[in-house]
């Protein structure tokens, strides 16, 4: 059975393009792992993209996602 994930992401940026910044949280069984990171010139919609594709990179098997993301 695959490890069931529920992730959290949110991405921002300073100006649009701007400086910017992306965190992800991942929860999984009662663990918790934060990832961050950022580019000197992007856009809040490349943020909150990337937010979740780190987030879905740093996985470490197949497994069963919830993702959240407050990006419409």
């Amino acid at each position: 059975e695959r490890k069931h994930v529920v992730i959290y992401t949110d991405g921002a940026c300073i100006g649009n393009p701007g400086p910017g910044g992306w965190a992800a949280v991942l929860l999984h069984a009662g663990r918790r792992r934060e990832i961050t990171g950022g580019r000197r010139w992007t856009t809040n919609n490349r943020m909150e993209l990337l937010a979740a594709i780190e987030a879905l990179k740093a996985l470490k098997c197949p497994c069963q996602v919830v993702l959240h993301s407050d990006s419409t």
